[in-house]
């Protein structure tokens, strides 16, 4: 660090790869299991219902640790916090490394959750601080591409590592790039960030634990008892009102619920969490079309997101440039077309269909998300001050995976709920073409606050 308190450009470059590496690797290892799962179930001699939540206890403990983070950046400093995580994080993977029976394994998972999602936010709002605000497009872009290309490729990477070895080197091969992040993280990170004495409210801590628990673990409870699960959810959901009513009174709140009420905030955090809803739902109904219905091995359907995965990777590092020049409007837009574009042969399916189509149909669906997901993520953080920067990435994180969980439940229970799957798959494509629709009608409500407020 200079004298004036900022980070060096070298250091600040080793700072960006160890964050996006080590978030990479976690959210890579969220949907890596995926593939697995029948391979587990086999080996471990469990059943389907059991062994889904190897990757459902995974998506649910992010949903319900990352309002956390927001307190654990203001009351430590960032490296004591990014070497908690990356610690966390490898006791996790140690643990699933020798896992010998499914109880040892779902800890391992979701010790690894626990980190994973401290360290998404702990990463966004790195970044954001150590970069200069005209750099902050640019910056989100390449946190928007490792959002998104990491949960598109871990099937992929997955079902080439099970081609050829067992499922345990999922959490071996990760190790030691782990350990790597750990060791420069130890050895390079510099405090730029400066603890406050703020006291955590335990009470905040356990409600919001409550009601996210019950909101989320709602999701699955659904598919084997739908009156209990609407039980879970509506009570989740009272909860979870406590826990914002308590947020507004607090000086010094878990998470500070307030920005919502800013309008980029809000609806741009909308427009992000439809379109990320867009990619989790069409990522899980493509290979459920390639397994069940065309008779595809896991592997080979990982093949067919793999070019999807990294053009949207691609788009997402040049968009984040363009929205520091030309802004959200026109971006978002061209993506929004190109995602109903490439609707229109995913609502038509069938069971002649061209696996070459629809591997750039998914191309090209990933290519619009990546215009639209970046600059989203950008303009909420437009208005944010300093201090307001780790609640907001908090709160966006959250309500993401959320509702990204929503999306592959709602999918899946759409595709499996007519007789026919193909007829179930085209219902759960045109279920994606109506968020497309929602977040359009977001994102021209906040264009329209925006032109008010400037006239």
């Amino acid at each position: 660090m200079n004298q004036n308190g900022e980070v060096s450009p070298q250091i600040r470059k080793i700072i960006t790869i160890v964050l996006l590496g080590s978030c990479f690797i976690s959210l890579a290892s969220q949907t890596m299991m995926v593939t697995a799962l029948p391979v587990i179930q086999e080996d471990l001699h469990v059943s389907l219902n059991a062994v889904q939540w190897l990757t459902t206890g995974y998506t649910l403990i992010i949903g319900i640790v990352t309002p956390l983070s927001s307190n654990m950046y203001e009351k430590f400093t960032n490296r004591h916090v990014f070497i908690g995580i990356i610690g966390t994080f490898l006791i996790g993977t140690l643990v699933g490394c020798f896992a010998s029976n499914f109880a040892s394994l779902l800890i391992a998972r979701l010790i690894q959750a626990c980190a994973s999602g401290m360290l998404m936010t702990f990463q966004m709002t790195t970044m954001i601080s150590i970069y200069p605000i005209e750099k902050r497009g640019s910056i989100l872009g390449l946190s928007s591409l490792v959002i998104s290309a990491a949960p598109a490729l871990g099937p992929t990477i997955s079902g080439l590592i099970l081609e050829f070895l067992s499922w345990r080197w999922l959490f071996i091969l990760v190790l030691p790039l782990m350990i790597l992040a750990f060791i420069i993280g130890y050895l390079k990170l510099p405090n730029f960030s400066t603890p406050r004495p703020i006291k955590i409210d335990y009470i905040s801590v356990i409600i919001s634990l409550i009601g996210s628990g019950l909101a989320l673990g709602s999701l699955t409870v659904f598919q084997i008892n739908f009156w209990c699960g609407l039980v879970m959810l509506i009570s989740g959901f009272i909860v979870i009102g406590g826990f914002v009513k308590r947020q507004l009174h607090l000086k010094n709140p878990m998470l500070k619920v307030q920005i919502f009420t800013y309008p980029s905030f809000r609806w741009m955090t909308i427009v992000g969490v439809f379109t990320f809803m867009v990619l989790l739902g069409t990522e899980q109904l493509i290979p459920i079309y390639t397994e069940k219905i065309i008779g595809m091995g896991s592997f080979l359907s990982g093949l067919i997101l793999l070019p999807g995965a990294i053009a949207n990777a691609i788009t997402a590092s040049i968009v984040g440039r363009l929205y520091d020049q030309y802004g959200p409007k026109w971006l978002i837009t061209i993506g929004a077309v190109i995602m109903l574009l490439a609707s229109i042969p995913l609502v038509l399916v069938n069971r002649h269909s061209s696996i070459t189509l629809l591997t750039l149909t998914y191309m090209l669906r990933m290519i619009g998300n990546a215009f639209v997901f970046s600059p989203a993520l950008s303009e909420a953080f437009s208005n944010l001050n300093q201090e307001e920067n780790s609640h907001g990435t908090a709160l966006n994180n959250t309500l993401r995976q959320v509702f990204g969980a929503v999306s592959v439940t709602l999918c899946v229970v759409i595709a499996n709920t007519p007789a026919s799957l193909v007829t179930g798959i085209r219902y759960g494509m045109w279920a994606t073409v109506i968020m497309v629709v929602l977040m359009i009608l977001s994102f021209y409500r906040y264009l329209r606050i925006k032109k008010t407020e400037q006239n």
